[in-house]
């Protein structure tokens, strides 16, 4: 089987434009994938064509070799821009071998280990940063039967807070926590926004609220700097979500310190890296939750992935939360039920695109999430 042909769809979802693959084959049968970057997608869309005589002709069976093709033999440091190129190719290969042979991905990465996958809900505090809307949007999630949830409460903060803003930032995880009760896990969202003196002192304030993580407190470029906050630290940090290496991911599990690992599989250009990173951190005891906040194609692939991974700890969903149209996206989309994910057993990722639909949201340049504009939180993009 030789691949034949790659075709791309930029889809207009207003808060991150998301980038789909088709990969065609001499053999008829095609595989599906994803290369979402927040506001780069139409670079990545470029990064794909631009790779195509390092896989055009080959065999999609051969992850390892496309891959080595794309990365190390073009000799560039593409950063996340290269690996969700490599990311989005990869995952359509999956998705055509798995089809080939009957199976569902995860059967190819070692197996069904888990029957369903716990989930975690983001994307649902789309109103007023205040204490009551993020208390509102909290019941809610755990109306639906979610048993833990993620949220960012700081804002527009960057490196440092002034007192006010901060106190802001505490009272509202206070009221998530009294409305939803001790037993709901709650996940603090960094965003890489903080120097290692304010997330520490802002960390030893969250730890009265029992959060199940901190996560990414300080920029992901610098790894010394996330392992000095975790080490002050009486909470877990969670992190890995920007890495675009493995190697990233050993610098960082060498320190001992973050344990909580949360690989893209898109970054790291792809299920099979994703799989390595998986391996790496149960070596040190570590668990992984895979970051997920594209597009239904990455949320399939994601469940594909924790479904074979013994160390998994909880799958991050945005799909019930995100624009209403997305569920015509595909067909089976993602149903969390009592805040867990049954597992497919559809060949490969178990889905298909709706083309007709994609083609009703076109991209548009001001679809993403300005993480330091006021009011980012409600995901309505640049406007």
């Amino acid at each position: 089987m030789k691949i034949t042909g790659v075709t791309t769809y930029l889809c207009g979802n207003p808060w991150k434009n998301w980038l789909f693959v088709a990969l065609a084959t001499d053999e008829g049968i095609s595989g599906i994938g994803e290369g979402t970057l927040n506001a780069l997608g139409r670079t990545v869309e470029a990064t794909i064509h631009e790779l195509e005589p390092r896989f055009i002709g080959l065999d999609p069976f051969q992850i390892e070799t496309l891959t080595q093709r794309m990365t190390r033999d073009v000799y560039s440091e593409g950063g996340q821009i290269h690996g969700c190129a490599v990311a989005a190719v990869e995952m359509a290969c999956w998705d055509i071998i798995g089809k080939a042979t009957g199976q569902p991905v995860h059967n190819l990465l070692g197996g069904r280990y888990h029957e369903k996958l716990r989930a975690y809900a983001n994307g649902w505090y789309r109103g007023e940063r205040t204490p009551d809307a993020f208390a509102d949007g909290a019941r809610e999630v755990v109306r639906r039967g979610y048993t833990a949830l993620k949220f960012d409460p700081f804002g527009v903060a960057y490196r440092v807070t002034d007192r006010r803003d901060e106190d802001l930032s505490i009272a509202i995880v206070e009221a998530v926590r009294e409305t939803v009760g001790p037993e709901i896990d709650l996940m603090i969202e960094g965003h890489c926004r903080f120097s290692v003196a304010s997330a520490v002192r802002i960390g030893e304030r969250l730890e009265p609220f029992m959060p199940a993580w901190f996560e990414e407190p300080t920029p992901h470029q610098n790894i010394d700097a996330v392992v000095e906050v975790a080490r002050h630290l009486n909470i877990p940090i969670a992190t890995g979500e920007s890495f675009s290496s493995i190697h990233q991911f050993a610098e960082l599990l060498a320190r001992n310190a973050v344990h909580i690992l949360q690989p893209e599989p898109l970054n790291l250009g792809g299920l099979w890296n994703a799989r390595k990173v998986i391996g790496m951190a149960d070596a040190f005891y570590g668990v992984v939750a895979p970051h997920n906040a594209q597009g239904p194609v990455a949320t399939a692939a994601c469940i594909q992935l924790g479904a074979a991974c013994p160390n998994f700890y909880v799958q991050e969903v945005f799909d019930e939360f995100n624009v209403d149209w997305e569920r015509e996206i595909i067909d089976h989309s993602v149903e969390v039920i009592d805040g867990y994910i049954s597992v497919p057993e559809r060949p490969g990722l178990g889905i298909e695109l709706n083309l007709d639909e994609i083609a009703r949201h076109p991209y548009q340049s001001h679809n993403f999430l300005p993480l330091f504009a006021e009011g980012w939180q409600r995901r309505v993009g640049d406007q």
